[in-house]
């Protein structure tokens, strides 16, 4: 049985039932700064999880990591006999002080990091990730990986290699233009009069919806009054009701028309 947050990535659940498993889901709440209740956690059956997803900075709020949640997940992991997956593929964006489960004393005995070059170097699409950890979880996961595939196209390779070779100033200059983008999102939140939080990370804007409004209400409001579409939170998870999500995949003249159609 593996752990899942709710609301959270849908593929990690998807993956699961594809194996057969059963996914147990752990809530998130604006309440604890969308962070795993520990202590909700420990009152749990744990006896047939093995594995916990997280994934900070959270997708789809943009939540920053925290080393206390990391000392606790780790803890957690260790005491339960969970193995902590954390997926790291946000790191990089518009957040200046990345930080990695696996710098914390000890998590290497029961942790895995996943990142992605999709995300932090403009290549989704090339399937470009890499897995961090000790050498016994890895080759756990080569005995099936081996069989899935046999290595990619050599000219991605080389891209790959190349992009891993660039300095801070991508980076710098990559979360300038997503700066600029999610200024202008908040600006169209706020003709929503929608709450949201101006200190987090990713490639997203995680914005609460004003009053008891439904989410895929206002997607579809939006959707057929506007021609604007945003995804509402319930696709993450029940506990995305009453939010919606805007991407930051948009260059800034289109969100500025979204904007002028208020």
């Amino acid at each position: 049985m593996p752990y899942s947050s709710n609301p959270g990535y849908p593929t990690y659940s998807s993956v699961t039932n594809l194996l057969g498993a059963t996914s147990v889901f752990y809530a998130l709440d604006a309440k604890t700064n969308w962070q795993p209740d520990f202590e909700a956690l420990e009152k749990q059956d744990l006896s047939r999880v093995k594995i916990m997803w997280v994934n900070y900075p959270h997708m789809p709020t943009g939540t920053k990591a925290t080393e206390d949640t990391y000392k606790k997940l780790i803890a957690f992991g260790k005491r339960n006999n969970i193995l902590i997956v954390n997926d790291n593929p946000y790191s990089f964006i518009l957040n200046k002080a990345p930080k990695s489960i696996l710098q914390i004393e000890g998590a290497k005995d029961i942790a895995l990091e996943l990142n992605s070059l999709s995300k932090s170097f403009n290549m989704a699409g090339w399937r470009v990730g890499k897995l961090l950890g000790n050498k016994t979880f890895i080759q756990e996961v080569l005995k099936v990986k081996t069989q899935m595939d046999s290595g990619m196209f050599y000219g991605i390779q080389k891209g790959a290699i190349k992009a891993l070779e660039l300095s801070d100033k991508w980076f710098e200059e990559q979360n300038e233009i997503y700066k600029k983008r999610q200024q202008l999102i908040f600006e169209l939140a706020d003709k929503l009069h929608c709450v949201y939080d101006k200190n987090t990370s990713g490639m997203f804007v995680w914005a609460k919806l004003p009053g008891d409004q439904k989410s895929e209400d206002m997607v579809d409001k939006l959707l057929y009054e506007k021609n604007i579409f945003v995804a509402p939170g319930t696709i993450f998870g029940s506990q995305g009701e009453g939010y919606i999500r805007f991407s930051l995949c948009v260059p800034e003249e289109k969100i500025t028309e979204a904007i002028k159609r208020f």
